[in-house]
């Protein structure tokens, strides 16, 4: 099965639904960091949350969150954009701990309990619009639904999970949010409530085999949702040579000649997917140029 997301809407409209299935987006960012278990959990969490979001986009839009709490993994970030794209990195990969009291991954322990939650979104306009939230549990998902809650005024409830292999690959990851719009009734927030308490890990769900359609159906009920399209979703970055050394252009002259003094070459390596790019005396002398036409 391959990774996407899918939309839709229950109880006449009044329920706003989306669920997803990242095992090999994850998997993707496992590989190129080389996380252990915990910190794929936690890095697999913020890029599954953030593509979800990014999926409430549109056109060209983009996304970041910021995960930036006092555990051992350090800042965990990732970009996504409307189309299913996502990106992602954790400071520290080599972060692993024994499992909680729960039997699960102790995601709070690496991510840290104090600490802030941004988001940043690039709608295409002048200013970014950013909001943040104080880390209120480190678990990921609990994060998400302050923010949506607090930041944006949207009731939400966010479950996010990974599960990792003996070997270090992911075996399962995905999530969903669920959010209450205006008109939902009473009894309809109480029957979520209700069936959110109830339902499996999301995690779980994904390992035995369930669609993001069926994990959607088992959270609030197969006659009550409507779903509307789905979203392929992958593991992308936008980096690129040229925008490396765009970025060694804007280092400055002085910069790039000691560059080629001390070290006749540079290397540069994208923090997202690790991809390392080399550059020559020769390409360095060019950028040395195009830096001093600018001075």
């Amino acid at each position: 099965m391959a990774d996407y997301i899918v939309r839709g809407l229950a109880f006449d409209g009044t329920i706003r639904a989306m669920g997803a299935r990242t095992t090999d987006t994850v998997g993707e960012g496992q590989r190129r960091h080389g996380t252990w278990p915990t910190a794929s959990a936690a890095l697999g969490r913020v890029m599954t949350g953030t593509v979800m979001l990014g999926a409430m986009l549109k056109g060209d839009d983009s996304i970041t969150v910021k995960v930036e709490g006092d555990g051992p993994a350090g800042p965990i970030l990732a970009d996504a954009n409307a189309h299913g794209e996502v990106r992602g990195y954790i400071t520290h990969p080599n972060v692993h701990f024994d499992l909680n009291e729960q039997g699960k991954l102790d995601v709070r322990r690496a991510v840290g309990t104090n600490g802030m939650f941004s988001v940043v979104k690039d709608l295409g306009l002048r200013d970014y619009f950013t909001g943040q939230v104080p880390i209120v549990s480190g678990e990921i998902a609990e994060d998400f639904t302050q923010y949506l809650t607090v930041s944006e005024q949207v009731p939400s409830a966010v479950s996010l999970g990974v599960l990792v292999n003996p070997d270090n690959s992911i075996l399962a990851a995905g999530g969903f949010i669920i959010q209450v719009m205006p008109g939902a009734s009473d009894e309809t927030i109480t029957l979520l409530e209700q069936k959110l308490a109830a339902a499996r890990p999301v995690s779980r769900q994904i390992e035995a085999g369930l669609t993001p359609e069926e994990i959607l159906q088992e959270v609030l009920g197969e006659e009550n949702v409507e779903f509307i399209d789905r979203l392929p979703v992958a593991f992308h970055c936008n980096c690129s040579k040229e925008r490396f050394g765009n970025a060694i252009v804007g280092l400055g002259a002085q910069e790039i000649q000691e560059m080629i003094d001390e070290d006749g070459g540079a290397e540069a390596q994208c923090h997202f997917c690790m991809e390392t790019y080399q550059f020559s005396k020769e390409e360095l002398e060019g950028y040395l140029k195009d830096a001093q036409g600018g001075e």
